[in-house]
C-alpha cells in the first residue's frame, strides 16, 4: 500500500517506474532531501547527485542563478527557487531536479520573509517548472524537515504518483 510507504521510496518507485533520475540543489535543508532519498535501498539507480548552495556564489556559478535574479528578489524567492532547479538539471543532466531554498532561523527572518519562510522547486520534462511557497512554524530543525517532505510530496504531485 503506497499510503504506508514513505515518500522517497515512493519517489524512488516514480523514478524506476518512468526510468528517470533525479538530484537535489538544497540550500536551507543541508542535504536532508539527498540523505532521504539516498536512504533507499537501490537509490543509486535514479538518485544522479546534489548541490547544497548555501551561499549566493555557489547558487550562481554552480546552479547558474542569475545575480539580477539574487538582487532582485533576494535568495529566499520563487524565482532562484525555479533557477536553482532548472540550473541543477543543466548542471546534472537528471530528468528531475528539486530545489529548496529558506530561512530556517532562528534568526535570519524579516518582516516580508519570516523564519520558516521556504520555496520549493521541482523541474522536469517538457519545460515542467512548479515552485510553492511555504511558511513553517517551530524551530530549525523542523522546517528543515517540513521543507524535505514537502520537497518529496511535490515531485509525487507534479510527476502523477499521488495515491
Amino acid at each position: 500500500m503506497a499510503a504506508n510507504k514513505t515518500l522517497e521510496v515512493r519517489v524512488g518507485e516514480l523514478m524506476i517506474d518512468k526510468g528517470w533520475t533525479i538530484g537535489a540543489a538544497e540550500s536551507c535543508t543541508g542535504g536532508l532531501i539527498m540523505h532521504r532519498l539516498t536512504n533507499v535501498a537501490g537509490s543509486s539507480e535514479y538518485v544522479l547527485g546534489g548541490v547544497v548552495a548555501y551561499s549566493n556564489p555557489i547558487k550562481q556559478s554552480l546552479l547558474q542563478v542569475r545575480q539580477g535574479t539574487l538582487m532582485a528578489y533576494g535568495a529566499v524567492s520563487e524565482p532562484v527557487a525555479g533557477e536553482m532547479a532548472t540550473g541543477l538539471r543543466g548542471l546534472l543532466h537528471v530528468d528531475v531536479a528539486i530545489s529548496v531554498t529558506g530561512i530556517a532561523g532562528p534568526g535570519g527572518g524579516t518582516p516580508q520573509k519570516p523564519v520558516g519562510l521556504t520555496y520549493i522547486g521541482v523541474a522536469g520534462p517538457g519545460n515542467v517548472l512548479v515552485v510553492r511557497q511555504h511558511v513553517w512554524n517551530g524551530d530549525r530543525e523542523a522546517i528543515k524537515a517540513a521543507s524535505a517532505e514537502a520537497a518529496l510530496a511535490l515531485v509525487l504531485e507534479v510527476f502523477g504518483k499521488t495515491e
